[in-house]
């Protein structure tokens, strides 16, 4: 069975968002073993330079890159990442199970997004959209993805 880690810089605060994630965490029992990490958000001052909020990212990439399994594809989740539909989401996903990928490692980052390294070394960085959305909101749009794209890989009726 394909293993799932979703990890994710800073934690889930409001209740619906927790409530949301906890029902594709449900549905996605039946597809993959997953796992949520929650890694602690960088503090900055209400101002940081440019210098301060770099520290900060490569910071949280040291404790992103102590998470990732060894030999885990990894899909960076980042605002200059290339957009896929569900489809081609989903066939990316059977292409990896297919070559032998039995972890995948899916970041999110916190307000000031990821690590350049982190960005550079992933095999695949997707963007949901050029919009901007708040990090605790990616994961709930991760996780529906990544159970639309296993559900489609599998033959399901939920894109339907």
């Amino acid at each position: 069975m394909l293993h799932v880690r979703l990890i994710c810089v800073g934690k889930l605060k409001e209740k619906f968002y927790r409530e949301a994630c906890a029902e594709y965490e449900k549905r996605l029992k039946g597809y993959c073993k997953l796992e949520i990490i929650e890694l602690t958000e960088q503090r900055l001052p209400d101002s940081p330079s440019q210098a301060q909020i770099d520290a900060a990212l490569a910071k949280e990439a040291e404790a992103i890159r102590a998470k990732i399994p060894a030999g885990s594809a990894v899909v960076a989740m980042c605002i200059e990442g290339g957009t896929l539909s569900s489809e081609q989401f989903a066939d990316k996903l059977s292409k990896w199970m297919g070559s032998g990928v039995s972890h995948i490692s899916v970041l999110i980052g916190g307000s000031c997004g990821l690590d350049e390294s982190l960005k550079k070394s992933a095999q695949l960085r997707l963007s949901m959209s050029p919009m901007t959305f708040p990090h605790h909101l990616a994961r709930v749009m991760v996780l529906e993805q990544l159970y639309r794209a296993l559900n489609i890989a599998s033959g399901g009726k939920y894109h339907k």
